[in-house]
């Protein structure tokens, strides 16, 4: 793959080895975003390039998302890739076997989301496999409230971490991330022994991509921000239309 430029909204430079393994983030990288996951709508076209990438590349190609397993199916059908949900804690391999982190109690921060979302309208709790969301894209302002409560909730909860993303505050699990997903798929066919490449655009993001840039692979920020990612696309249709490009090269 030829470098990235730092900034642009292009990537016409941009080449799949045929032995690299791509990963890829869906919310905010493949499929833009919306004020809700279930509004979110998937671009005409995209499943064709997944699927033709995916025969490209000989099956090296996964999903790595936060949202269930069974949300990527639905958004993508009836294309079915190896994947990662939840942030690692589901993984689905190439050959279909399904694997599950151990659930944690969440308990104790599902109280607290209840009592946010009482407390505003507008701000809505999506609970996961060993994860628990707590979503405020429609009421920014609670933003700052949702974080502080539910930072106190992990604090002193070793087994439990706070993530925060795109108007979005998230408790999981502790020492299961992206990056964990992404090793558990390179250590297994097919995409062992080949160069990981991770297009991701959020913070939660960011364990994959020095994941794949310690293993000697490619991480790609999709959109503005901070991150450790070498290399930048400026959004995700820009992505899209870069992957449909590399299909005709």
């Amino acid at each position: 793959m030829t470098r990235i430029p730092p900034t642009g909204e292009t990537m016409q430079n941009l080449k799949i080895d045929p032995d690299d393994a791509l990963f890829l983030d869906l919310d905010g990288t493949l499929i833009d975003l919306a004020d809700t996951p279930s509004a979110v709508r998937v671009a005409p076209g995209l499943v064709g390039v997944l699927a033709a990438l995916s025969r490209q590349l000989e099956g090296r190609l996964a999903i790595v998302s936060g949202r269930p397993i069974e949300q990527i199916d639905a958004l993508l059908a009836p294309l079915v890739l190896p994947a990662a949900g939840v942030h690692g804690m589901q993984r689905r391999g190439a050959d279909g076997t399904l694997f599950y982190a151990p659930l944690p109690s969440l308990a104790a921060a599902r109280t607290c989301a209840d009592a946010l979302a009482a407390s505003y309208p507008d701000v809505w709790v999506e609970e996961k496999y060993g994860a628990l969301a707590v979503h405020f894209r429609q009421a920014p302002e609670a933003g700052p409230l949702c974080k502080a409560a539910l930072a106190q909730v992990v604090r002193g909860t070793p087994d439990l971490l706070l993530m925060e993303g795109k108007m979005i505050v998230e408790v999981k699990v502790a020492g299961v991330d992206k990056g964990t997903a992404i090793a558990a798929f390179m250590a297994a066919a097919p995409f062992a022994g080949h160069r990981p490449v991770f297009f991701g655009d959020d913070t939660t993001d960011e364990a994959g991509f020095a994941l794949v840039q310690g293993s000697g692979g490619i991480a790609i920020k999709v959109g503005a921000g901070p991150s450790v990612a070498q290399h930048r696309i400026g959004s995700a249709p820009a992505l899209r239309a870069a992957l449909a490009q590399l299909l005709d090269q």
